[in-house]
């Protein structure tokens, strides 16, 4: 059977795509109650998000919420974010990566020894880092991918390798500092183009034009599902929600332009974020992901190359490590030993916790980046009130169990 008329299993988000009976008449109340049910996971976080930010904001004394500390959290959870889209594709195809903390720490390593050591100029050694990581994904992809190797097994070696390789390049001490230049990729920010003194206003006009142009492109999606007859939200329901994300994201943008405007990261993060959810949602390489993910046999046997998708989300993983790598090196202006470590439970965590399952085929990529901000705030939010850090990883390991717990009951549940 050729690739290109095989019969796609459905994707998760392609199985609530169902056309809507014509003498389906619900009630507007039972109608929201029965989408929040079906969605529970998806809401679920958002609304977990904000309860806890609301918190923290209360127990802080308004702390958590000033422009100079959500900037701070902004570029603390900049790389766990780029990270976890990589390894959301890694996840729902089924498999795992435990080397993305000790790449990330390799790849800062081989950044600092470019353009520190050898004095190369940051645009053809941050080419090279990316293309190094895209090379550790491809070895590692392929160990999975044709030989069959579990990733758990083939990953666990790579972080053992890479942290070693990181601890070899660097002699076993920090080197910086970065070109200042290279330092402006996490440490900098959008410039101002209007001088004004209080307030970026180029940043606070950004933020509207994107709130403006996430508010069409919800609307415009909404009408396509329905011109097709296909069941979508209720619309008291899309209404509420569409307008606070606008208005969050607006006000996100004030507080921001009112410190020093929207950080340079953030950028790359919102490209990322815009580019793997189109991926994911409207391709045929993201639906045969989630196929392969859901029934790797059957996906298999309806003429989907599953070895190659499978090399490619590793790949894919490898090169946002090493971007992860170059912005936490520029962040922290140094490349130390130590640097990475922890990292890969900090990312697969953040997938789970934003709702995909450990059994692949199931994740959203808006989830992933809910929950590494669920474990960004926590983690902010904790260091503010003074908690120790012994108390702070219980309290993760517990969110991070308690989100397991939901999906696996959801799953009975069906």
């Amino acid at each position: 059977m050729s690739q290109s008329s095989a019969t796609l299993p459905p994707s998760p988000s392609q199985t609530q795509a169902q056309p809507l009976p014509a003498h389906t008449h619900t009630p507007a109340g039972r109608s929201t109650l029965h989408h929040l049910k079906q969605n529970f996971r998806e809401y679920g976080m958002l609304i977990m998000l904000i309860a806890i930010m609301a918190f923290f904001q209360v127990v802080t004394e308004g702390t958590l919420m000033q422009p100079l500390n959500l900037t701070n959290l902004l570029l603390q959870n900049s790389y766990i974010v780029i990270m976890a889209l990589g390894m959301l594709l890694v996840i729902v195809a089924g498999h795992i990566d435990l080397s993305v903390g000790s790449v990330c720490g390799f790849i800062g390593a081989l950044a600092a020894v470019l353009m520190v050591q050898f004095d190369w100029h940051f645009l053809p050694a941050t080419l090279v880092c990316l293309l190094c990581g895209g090379l550790i994904g491809a070895l590692q992809g392929w160990f999975v991918a044709y030989s069959r190797i579990p990733s758990f097994i083939v990953t666990l070696a790579g972080m053992l390798v890479f942290k070693g390789l990181a601890l070899a390049l660097l002699a076993g001490q920090s080197v910086g500092p970065f070109p200042d230049a290279f330092q402006m990729l996490s440490s900098g920010f959008i410039p101002d183009l209007f001088n004004a003194e209080t307030l970026r206003l180029t940043s606070l006009l950004l933020g509207v034009a994107a709130a403006a142009a996430l508010t069409l492109a919800v609307l415009r999606s909404r009408a396509k599902r329905l011109r097709h007859g296909m069941q979508v939200e209720p619309a008291a329901l899309f209404s509420l929600k569409t307008a606070v994300f606008a208005a969050l994201l607006i006000y996100f943008s004030y507080l921001l332009a009112s410190y020093k405007g929207l950080p340079n990261v953030l950028v790359v993060m919102a490209v990322l974020i815009v580019l793997f959810d189109f991926v994911t949602s409207r391709t045929t390489v993201g639906r045969r992901l989630y196929a392969m993910g859901g029934n790797e046999k059957a996906a298999k046997l309806s003429g989907i190359k599953t070895e190659r998708l499978a090399f490619y989300a590793f790949v894919n993983m490898g090169v946002l490590a090493a971007l992860a790598g170059l912005v936490f090196a520029a962040r922290l202006n140094t490349a130390t030993p130590k640097a990475g470590l922890g990292f890969e439970l900090d990312v697969i965590a953040a997938c789970f916790i934003g709702g995909a399952s450990a059994s692949g085929g199931v994740g959203k990529v808006l989830g992933a980046v809910i929950g590494a901000f669920v474990m960004g705030v926590m983690n902010n939010g904790m260091s503010i009130l003074g908690i120790g850090i012994d108390y702070q990883q219980v309290i993760k390991g517990v969110v991070l169990l308690a989100a397991v717990l939901v999906d696996v009951y959801g799953k009975n549940k069906a």
